[in-house]
């Protein structure tokens, strides 16, 4: 008996197996039945899972810049560097009519600025622009020699070439070049924070 039910079932299998290779027509039908029957089985399990089961990828998650920006640290901290880009554009200055204080104070800089004569020292010339002069530009003006100056006196009066609310750019003719002097608002009045020879 076992020896003829095996032989039953080798029969079976060969008949199963069989089918498909019998004819063109039969692998054709065959294929079509399985795409089918995988389809199916594609729909179908999704929907007995439920919609918490059908995928266990979690999707990668795009992070956002704000929450990534580097922490700002606490004030008196100095372990983590400050940021350095511009949050907002920069404020550009506002133009406005020249000072008259300015234009004067220009000036009377100009006027001590020619003022040298023979035998004078840089400490003496320093002390005839120091009222007129911004404490961060007297250092570099202790660095002229007087007497390489090449101008003698005052030629003209004074003009605004550029005028904002917080400094001038003022034009003095001496003798010798014309003097662009930058004067500076600042808590003590106006001040001159710069200056070029110009031809």
């Amino acid at each position: 008996m076992p020896i003829r039910t095996n032989r039953g079932r080798a029969a079976v299998y060969r008949r199963l197996w069989g089918f498909p290779l019998r004819s063109p027509r039969h692998l054709a039908g065959t294929a079509i039945a399985v795409a089918i029957l995988v389809l199916a089985i594609g729909l179908v399990v999704p929907q007995l899972l439920g919609p918490g089961q059908r995928s266990t990828v979690t999707p990668a998650r795009i992070p956002d810049p704000a929450s990534t920006a580097a922490p700002r640290p606490a004030s008196g901290s100095s372990s983590a560097p400050m940021s350095t880009r511009l949050t907002a554009p920069l404020v550009q200055p506002t133009s406005a009519a020249p000072n008259p204080e300015a234009l004067n104070i220009a000036k009377l800089w100009a006027q001590a600025w020619v003022n040298h004569p023979a035998g004078i020292t840089n400490a003496q010339w320093l002390d005839g622009l120091r009222p007129y002069t911004t404490d961060e530009f007297l250092p570099q003006m202790s660095t002229v020699d007087p007497s390489n100056i090449p101008a003698s006196k005052v030629t003209g009066d004074p003009s605004a070439a550029q005028s904002y609310t917080s400094s001038v750019l003022v034009v003095v003719p001496t003798d010798g070049p014309k003097l662009s002097i930058t004067v500076a608002q600042t808590p003590a009045g106006w001040r001159v924070a710069e200056y070029d020879q110009a031809s």
